[in-house]
């Protein structure tokens, strides 16, 4: 009965559902900023040098307002099909995954932003055996699968085509830091 107290109202299965995959999405986020975070320091206690031109500043923000769009444009639109949310559900799990396997393999090297210790080696193990950038590519796999869990066309299209363009340019100034570490 204390839960009554407290919470006087009942939500709707598709409410509730949007709540708890909004606590999935930040969560999820919140853990990884607060490792990037750690390992940031200590990639800079080893001489870590961050190159200019990095979009970071604009991700920081794109990131999580994507999410946000999403959701309330989900909100807006109402449920969207069972196929939808099941599509979008197994995208993001596998994504979320690919991306977690990328975190560990690279493990204290992985960063929100682009920092390069010099004499570190280039990691080609784990996902990066097949893929160049799979945490990249995990990210986008993120958009897409709430998009769909969402019921969030224009913002879900909208999110995920600013991403790419923002790693589009990630990509090119990680690789000329990696190039210029390797020298």
């Amino acid at each position: 009965m204390l839960c009554c107290r407290l919470f006087p109202f009942t939500l709707s299965r598709p409410v509730a559902a949007r709540l708890l995959l909004s606590l999935i999405v930040f969560g999820a986020m919140l853990v990884e900023a607060q490792r990037a975070s750690s390992n940031e320091r200590a990639q800079r206690s080893r001489g870590g040098i961050e190159p200019a031109g990095d979009v970071y500043q604009a991700m920081r923000v794109a990131y999580p307002a994507a999410f946000l769009a999403m959701f309330a444009e989900g909100a807006w639109r109402g449920a969207p099909p069972a196929a939808f949310v099941m599509a979008g559900a197994a995208i993001f799990v596998a994504a979320k995954a690919l991306k977690w396997w990328a975190i560990l393999s690279l493990g204290p090297f992985w960063t929100f932003r682009v920092i390069v210790v010099p004499g570190a080696r280039l990691v080609v193990s784990g996902p990066y055996r097949w893929l160049r950038h799979p945490n990249y590519f995990g990210v986008m796999g993120e958009l897409a699968g709430v998009a769909l869990m969402a019921g969030a066309p224009l913002s879900g299209v909208a999110g995920f085509v600013t991403f790419v363009l923002l790693v589009m340019r990630r990509i090119a100034v990680e690789e000329r830091a990696i190039q210029q570490a390797a020298r």
